[in-house]
């Protein structure tokens, strides 16, 4: 028989049982704080002149992140031309295109095509659109070269002489191994030759008992080449001996101004995998907020944030990085779609994609929500990808809702607010999110809704992490 007051402390060990449930099924997103920002208007643009970031890599030794257009860039604009917005939008649609086929694709079934230190990252679109770039130095003596980072990529290439077949216009002399003390030519027969059949999406060949390499991009970019071994110079303290990489001799489409990609994605090839022993297979970027200011790459845990959240990467095909969207919200308020929504499409996190892209149900709800707030400013014409767009002629700043984002069961975070807009001008504001054409296909998440955060990849947990306030 229980006693009166035995029964009440099982009643409250189970309300505390069932909160405690509760609790991690639901994440409850404190709504006490205001729930939109104010953007000056005037943020959405660049400056005409360079404004770097104070924050993060400088302390660390690191080098500046420059957006290839602007005012801190060092091309030329004759190598560098600006995209149009139509050329932008279909060359991220491309790259989507893309890494999705490559969830898709059994690599045993494809052809070749032919028989602890801080980097500097520079935005651009030398790879289709909206790359980054770093640059770092090959062979000895050591030539620096501008390189593209790539989270979607594993091999590092570069373009090299002879140019036996063709090689684009690049604002660095190319690369001569020839004139390097370090340069080694992998052979056919050895164990990293058989490996880049993981690494390339494509079988390697053999030219003269010399391994080869071939790579296609979505925009039909490629680069084929010798597999080689150099030196690589992160910073004068940081070097990678004996680095394989692509020494390319044909090199054809978006590629202008940059020598080459550097791979950071989880293949063994990746520079990642490579530079394990010294940096423990952990790097972060911030990406500025405009291509005016700038950024940083950091390989090893120097770069990491005190306020960091992370969450588990999730299983996919290949390289890529995948991470479990749960839950989005907008003002506050956690959008009423179907978990199964997110589990049937599945996320990945890119840094060369341009435009997040979501399945069409969660996009939907998104962009109802969003336009439900926004009703103080006059609507305009969408673009082919983009179909909330605001004219904002006649403001100077606007109260925009907060977006979050809660990844896994418990890491929460809020968009940036220069990631929710993508600003074709003042007259044609518009969220900065699209919708796939079905709830099957995978969502992407892009660099827009990075920018200015921390991002911390952690291949030895096996998990990624979010910090806000990473750079300017």
């Amino acid at each position: 028989m229980w006693s009166p007051n035995s029964l009440i402390l099982l009643l409250c060990f189970l309300s505390l049982y069932l909160v405690l449930v509760a609790a991690r099924k639901e994440f409850v997103v404190d709504t006490s704080e205001d729930n939109y920002d104010t953007l000056r208007l005037s943020s959405l643009f660049p400056s005409s002149t360079c404004n770097p970031s104070n924050k993060g890599d400088k302390k660390r030794g690191s080098l500046e992140v420059v957006h290839k257009h602007g005012p801190c860039s060092k091309f030329s604009k004759d190598i560098v031309k600006p995209l149009t917005m139509e050329e932008i939008i279909t060359q991220d649609q491309s790259r989507v295109s893309s890494l999705r086929a490559r969830l898709t694709t059994n690599t045993s079934k494809q052809d070749t095509l032919y028989s602890k230190t801080t980097l500097p990252a520079k935005s651009g679109s030398t790879i289709e659109s909206g790359n980054y770039i770093v640059t770092v130095g090959f062979g000895t003596p050591k030539k620096d070269l501008t390189l593209v980072f790539d989270t979607g990529s594993d091999l590092t290439w570069i373009q090299c002489q002879p140019c036996a077949g063709h090689c684009y216009r690049q604002q660095e002399p190319i690369f001569e191994p020839s004139m390097s003390t370090t340069y080694t030519n992998i052979s056919c027969t050895s164990s990293e030759c058989s490996g880049l059949a993981s690494a390339t999406r494509n079988r390697p060949g053999c030219i003269s008992s010399t391994c080869a390499y071939a790579i296609m991009y979505g925009d039909k970019s490629y680069t084929i080449g010798f597999f080689g071994k150099e030196k690589l110079t992160i910073s004068s303290k940081d070097i990678v001996d004996g680095f394989y990489f692509g020494c390319g001799q044909e090199n054809q489409g978006l590629f202008y101004g940059a020598a080459g990609l550097l791979g950071l994605g989880q293949d063994k090839l990746s520079i990642v995998s490579q530079a394990a022993n010294k940096f423990g297979k952990v790097f972060s970027y911030c990406l500025p907020s405009q291509s005016s200011s700038t950024g940083y790459l950091t390989f090893g845990t120097s770069g990491t944030f005190s306020n960091i959240k992370y969450t588990p990467f999730t299983t996919t095909s290949g390289s890529l990085y995948g991470i479990e969207l749960a839950a989005l919200y907008v003002g506050g308020t956690k959008l009423t779609i179907s978990p199964s929504v997110f589990k049937t499409s599945g996320m990945i996190i890119d840094s060369g994609t341009v435009i997040t892209r979501l399945p069409y149900t969660a996009y939907s709800a998104l962009r109802d929500a969003f336009r439900a707030q926004m009703t103080d400013y006059p609507s305009t014409t969408r673009t082919d990808l983009l179909d909330t767009c605001y004219d904002l002629r006649n403001f100077q700043s606007i109260k925009v809702p907060k977006i979050g984002v809660l990844w896994g069961e418990d890491t929460y975070m809020d968009v940036p607010i220069s990631g929710r807009f993508y600003a074709i001008d003042i007259s044609q504001v518009c969220l900065a999110f699209a919708g796939n054409d079905n709830d099957n296909d995978i969502g992407v998440w892009g660099n827009t809704q990075q920018k200015t955060m921390a991002v911390v990849y952690d291949l030895g947990t096996k998990k990624i992490g979010f910090a806000s306030g990473g750079c300017a």
